[in-house]
């Protein structure tokens, strides 16, 4: 499970380190992909299959999930740790998602998120908000 809010740096080459509570689980290798609100998520190669397959049952009559999935898939990246942590974030993902050289690297329990410092900020705080004010309970067709 990935727990956590971190804070690194992007190497001249594109390339992150991943926090050292993270990189057990992700010795396998794992998938980089555009996340919403313009963050990157990425996925152990275990729960990348399970979210893939989860993609790939949204209706292809659908526009949106047609486009959703182009996105999805087509940014997608197999990634593996190299010796020192790191991982690469190849150039069409950093512009996606903003990343210039301070990073947000945050545990979302199955997936880890990588944001750029300041837009993270901004989103945590938001949900911070939210969740400070939750009153009623969350549930799979409550909100």
């Amino acid at each position: 499970m990935f727990l956590g809010e971190y804070t690194h740096a992007l190497d001249a080459k594109g390339r992150v380190v991943m926090p050292s509570k993270f990189r057990k689980g992700l010795e396998a290798g794992c998938v980089v992909t555009k996340g919403q609100e313009r963050c990157l998520y990425v996925f152990p190669m275990d729960r990348w299959e399970d979210e893939a397959g989860r993609v790939l049952t949204l209706p292809r009559t659908d526009r949106r999930a047609r486009n959703f999935s182009r996105s999805f898939f087509a940014s997608a990246t197999d990634q593996r740790l190299d010796g020192q942590g790191r991982i690469q974030l190849p150039e069409a993902l950093r512009t996606y998602a903003g990343l210039k050289k301070d990073l947000a690297v945050v545990g979302v329990a199955d997936h880890i998120e990588i944001w750029a410092t300041d837009v993270w900020e901004s989103v945590a705080a938001e949900a911070d908000e939210y969740y400070a004010g939750i009153e009623e309970v969350l549930s799979e067709d409550g909100i």
